[in-house]
């Protein structure tokens, strides 16, 4: 279902003359992979970046140190950032951000596994969209938030 999903975009995209790019934590390029996948990706995909540590979305991202130290890496504050920084570096038309916990390990009261972030940035319009995948399979909250993202993608076009 991703595929078909990916293909869609790929072929909206490309006929809109768009380009996407990619922050992404812990889904470690997996939203990346499923558009590079397709033929003729390369004509409206930008970047792809993993930047799956803290200290990666510091430095790669400029996400300030003091947003995540307050909020966490996985919040609305550090996605918000990631995205709005990844647009300015990437100038792709649409750019996404996605920080969560793919568990198993790692959840907590406040932030449960399944908890992810995707944020979307096309123009002035930015979402930031609080998703909570309920699977105890990590590669099933992987699957889950790329397709999400992709969703989000083909909703603002």
């Amino acid at each position: 279902l991703m595929t078909n999903l990916s293909l869609k975009l790929v072929k909206l995209l490309t006929k809109k003359k768009l380009t996407v790019s990619f922050a992404e934590s812990c889904t470690g390029g997996l939203l990346a992979s499923s558009i590079t996948s397709i033929s003729g990706s390369s004509k409206i995909f930008n970047m792809g970046l993993v930047t799956y540590s803290n200290n990666a979305k510091v430095k790669l991202l400029q996400v300030p140190k003091k947003t995540i130290t307050k909020y966490g890496a996985v919040s609305h504050e550090t996605c918000l950032s990631m995205v709005k920084n990844l647009s300015k570096i990437s100038k792709a038309n649409i750019s996404i951000s996605i920080t969560g916990v793919a568990g198993p390990n790692g959840g907590t009261k406040a932030k449960p596994v399944g908890l992810v972030y995707i944020g979307l940035k096309k123009g002035s319009k930015i979402i930031v969209k609080k998703n909570y995948f309920k699977s105890k399979k990590r590669i099933s909250i992987q699957k889950a938030t790329a397709k999400q993202a992709l969703k989000m993608i083909l909703n603002i076009l």
